[in-house]
């Protein structure tokens, strides 16, 4: 691989230019320096509030992809890795009152403030990943409070493709009807708005969807890993 990079880029018929010689004129980083508001656009090219977003899920929506499927590639990983299908692990100190009762109240705030961030993250700071991993530590907390609490991994596994798949589906349509993987194609509405943003609030919440069940399936696996069923 470091031979084959290393041709192209001192290759003299190579698409890479020498170093020194590239026009930065013609780049496309280039085109978003120049780039001002459109006057004559409908409505606005993201739409969303939060600038953060419009980078992180329209401009750079692929690398986003790219991030997902770390996240599975490691998902993965876990559950081979540590032999899924056993019974979970029962804690040598259990768990008292005071703590069962404290994690049951503690865990639906978690789970309402992780949602409200990742529907709200063309609004306000935030987004899928954050909101996911609150989901997923509230999956985590259930299991510290009760050593007889076994998430339905099955479940989380149906959640986590369903989202993933519909992610993918989303950017398609973009990449064939408009020339571009995850383009913004639905309106955006008025800027501020929760219904607004076009597509990204959509992507933000299958994103939280995929991220917390996918997290909340690593820390499943560490936690089903001793005893046979």
């Amino acid at each position: 691989m470091p031979f084959f990079i290393f041709s192209l880029l001192y290759d003299s018929e190579s698409f890479f230019p020498k170093y020194g010689e590239r026009d930065l004129n013609n780049t496309v980083s280039q085109g978003y320096i120049e780039k001002n508001v459109d006057e004559t656009r409908p409505y606005p090219e993201t739409g969303s509030a939060n600038i953060v977003t419009s980078v992180v899920v329209n401009y750079r929506g692929f690398d986003t992809l790219g991030e997902l499927t770390v996240l599975f590639i490691s998902a993965m990983g876990v559950a081979l890795l540590l032999n899924v299908g056993k019974e979970r692990i029962i804690f040598r100190v259990k768990p008292n009152f005071i703590l069962k009762a404290g994690v049951r109240i503690i865990t639906g705030i978690i789970l309402i403030v992780g949602i409200y961030i990742f529907v709200h993250g063309h609004l306000t700071p935030g987004g899928g990943f954050p909101g996911g991993a609150m989901i997923a530590s509230s999956v985590l907390l259930m299991y510290i409070s009760d050593d007889k609490f076994k998430e339905k991994m099955k479940a989380f596994n149906v959640l986590e493709g369903t989202s993933g798949v519909l992610v993918i589906v989303l950017g398609l349509i973009g990449l064939f009807a408009f020339n571009s993987f995850l383009y913004n194609f639905l309106p955006s509405g008025e800027i501020g708005q929760l219904f607004s943003a076009g597509l990204t609030p959509i992507l933000y919440v299958l994103i939280g969807l995929k991220v917390g069940s996918e997290l909340s399936n690593i820390i499943g696996n560490f936690l089903t890993q001793g005893g046979e069923e």
